[in-house]
């Protein structure tokens, strides 16, 4: 899905499913060329899912945030390269101690040419013998997406203090600022 603002400007989206989304969010709400962070359920059952409905794991949801992002900025192996730095892939339906399938790892696309990008990626992945134990990050067309409630926006930037944000969602920001700082937004 390819959208324009403008004669000059123009913007891709790609949904990602990396475990609780208020980590996700916070990370890539840091990266250079991403234009904008929501926060959603993706790839379930459940029209429009309540955030309660979706952690009893019953809905089929992921926790997921919908990039939408500036190419001539950042690919999306770029984006998909700090992904899978700042979550780990190879862990079945669970980051840390989020347990569930909502916080499976997932790769949403909207079309043919970033499903391709997201398995040769994946494949390098593999390749490279970077974990001990296999991705099981699923890539899948993006399916049945709505965005979350209005308190899961922005959580981290409005909570940072908060328990979790401290001491897990924290930790994530600053991982992925030592690693990729050339992409850290100004």
């Amino acid at each position: 899905m390819t959208t324009t603002a403008g004669p000059a400007s123009t913007t891709d989206t790609i949904v990602l499913g990396g475990g609780c989304f208020w980590c996700t969010e916070a990370v890539f709400d840091r990266v250079r060329g991403i234009v904008d962070v929501e926060s959603g359920y993706s790839n379930g059952e459940t029209i429009a899912p309540s955030y309660e409905q979706v952690c009893t794991g019953r809905t089929g949801h992921n926790e997921v945030v919908k990039l939408v992002f500036d190419p001539a900025q950042i690919s999306l192996r770029e984006i998909l390269e700090i992904f899978f730095v700042v979550h780990d892939p190879t862990s079945l339906n669970r980051q840390g101690n989020d347990v569930g399938t909502q916080y499976r790892s997932g790769i949403y696309y909207l079309d043919d040419r970033q499903k391709q990008v997201a398995e040769d990626v994946i494949r390098e992945i593999a390749d490279s013998g970077t974990y001990r134990a296999p991705v099981v990050t699923e890539v899948l067309p993006l399916a049945n997406y709505s965005t979350a409630e209005a308190y899961h926006q922005d959580y981290f930037v409005n909570h940072p203090n908060q328990g979790y944000c401290a001491f897990v969602v924290g930790p994530k920001v600053e991982k992925f600022q030592k690693t990729f700082a050339a992409r850290v937004k100004d």
